[in-house]
């Protein structure tokens, strides 16, 4: 239930991003789109964070770095500290304002206190489940 009004929640905010994003200038080119679009499928689990796995550079992308690693979830880090282009233009791409940004599947999942507030509620496993994503605490554990 509560993951319901959090994905509607980050419907809202996303649109009003959207419109505040899309009037300015600094668009997202095609060319960046098909990269981001590229990265966040390439791969089941995808974070754009400050820093690495190995070296979070800000409490936020640590702590789903920490919730990630708890689940025993596989994911590819991007650094967006390292590519000032890629850090502002998944912001367009994701209608979504800061960092970090989870991706499941090619689907936007939200930032930090999605991740940590799907966590705390148990719910995360469930939709870990849901899009074929071993974890550990899912129906078909850890593999």
């Amino acid at each position: 239930m509560l993951r319901l009004a959090s994905r509607q929640a980050v419907g809202f905010l996303r649109s009003a991003t959207y419109s505040s994003a899309s009037s300015s200038p600094g668009g997202l080119s095609d060319e960046m789109r098909k990269k981001i679009d590229g990265i966040v499928k390439k791969d089941d689990v995808v974070v754009f964070m400050k820093g690495t796995q190995q070296e979070p550079a800000c409490g936020f992308s640590r702590n789903v770095k920490l919730v990630l690693d708890f689940h025993n979830v596989k994911f590819r880090d991007y650094n967006v500290l390292t590519d000032q282009e890629l850090r502002e233009g998944v912001k367009v791409y994701s209608e979504w304002p800061t960092i970090p940004q989870v991706y499941v599947k090619g689907e936007f999942v939200g930032g930090c206190d999605i991740l940590v507030s799907m966590h705390k509620d148990g719910e995360i496993s469930d939709f870990l489940d849901e899009k074929g994503i071993p974890n550990k605490y899912g129906s078909g554990g850890s593999k």
